[in-house]
């Protein structure tokens, strides 16, 4: 900083204050901005940081499932935009519902004193969460709940969407369905599998163990589960799968087994061309970039002072009928 300031002809507090962002004479910005580029001069926030009186970093941790799932990117590119907005930096990574890579990212984040973190949990890792929030960090976990002191948690009524789903398919008729669930230490597969059971018992449908697999993850296992109770006698008239990775897998095997026209599909979270199948393809749809906003906002609060209870804040989902749904039996 002592060679810009030599090179702009300006006093060390005026380069300070052109890296901080802090307005000056816009003659003496361009001065400072001119001898940083020539002089290769590349600011250092973590060394800033810890001269700041409030040791902010203005980083931002992200602990996403697989950032190469569309809802993940979706729900990224949400908290990216309104961390953004306000000049604070993102950094994000992928757990795998691997609960030690969620352990390890959470204390990677914490060591690199990032100023909070918001976390799609796998559920496993919760005294690390936990002891990470008594030392002063505010952390919201999104899409997946966690009873925790002062965790902040931002979800859609994951009970509710399948319930609605099997509501419908019942309304057209739809007595014989069959399910298939996400991995069942998942709190979303949980709730969505409780909103099924409970569902299909209040409206008298019989709930058929050979119908049903949980415990499932990606699209080659979804599809897999979808020919073993497609293949077996006799067929339910109708699937719920309620993962977007589950839902495309079982969509390959009822293409491949010729029965997409024949037996009625709802899935759980919407998907790119999800519209341009034939059918196109019902869905219970989340918003996967409501609840980036929502659980940006929470935290955001939490920077700026807040300090009172946990807030649960629930989103509702949509369903929305293209055809795969409403096939009659």
């Amino acid at each position: 900083m002592k060679d810009v300031a030599a090179l702009a002809g300006v006093g060390l507090a005026t380069v300070s204050r052109v890296i901080n962002g802090t307005p000056v004479d816009p003659v003496l910005a361009a001065q400072v901005t001119e001898a940083a580029k020539r002089l290769g001069y590349r600011h250092d926030p973590t060394a800033s940081s810890l001269r700041r009186s409030d040791r902010r970093t203005r980083t931002i941790g992200l602990i996403l499932e697989d950032v190469a799932n569309p809802f993940s990117s979706l729900l990224h590119r949400a908290v990216e935009d309104a961390t953004s907005e306000l000049g604070l930096l993102l950094l994000a990574g992928s757990s795998d519902e691997d609960p030690e890579r969620e352990r390890s990212l959470v204390e990677t984040f914490h060591a690199r004193r990032v100023d909070g973190l918001i976390v799609v949990s796998t559920g496993q890792v919760n005294d690390e969460l936990q002891a990470v929030r008594r030392q002063g960090m505010p952390i919201v976990c999104v899409d997946r709940g966690a009873e925790l002191d002062g965790v902040d948690t931002v979800t859609v009524d994951n009970a509710e969407g399948v319930g609605d789903a099997v509501r419908r398919l019942h309304a057209l008729g739809h007595r014989e369905i069959a399910f298939l669930g996400d991995q069942t230490s998942l709190w979303t597969a949980q709730r969505r599998w409780a909103g099924f059971v409970a569902t299909m018992a209040a409206l008298a449908c019989p709930l058929r163990e050979d119908w049903v697999r949980r415990d499932l993850h990606g699209e080659a296992a979804g599809e897999r589960a979808a020919r073993e109770i497609l293949t077996g006698d006799p067929l339910p008239t109708a699937l719920v799968t309620s993962q977007n990775l589950l839902t495309i897998g079982a969509r390959c095997a009822l293409q491949e087994l010729g029965l997409h026209h024949a037996v009625a599909h709802v899935g759980f979270d919407d998907f790119e061309l999800a519209n341009l199948l034939s059918p196109p393809l019902s869905v219970i749809a989340q918003d996967p970039k409501a609840l980036g906003r929502r659980a940006s906002e929470l935290l955001l609060s939490r920077l700026d002072g807040y300090d009172g209870p946990a807030r649960h804040v629930v989103l509702p989902t949509r369903y929305v009928a293209r055809g795969s749904g409403e096939i009659a039996p």
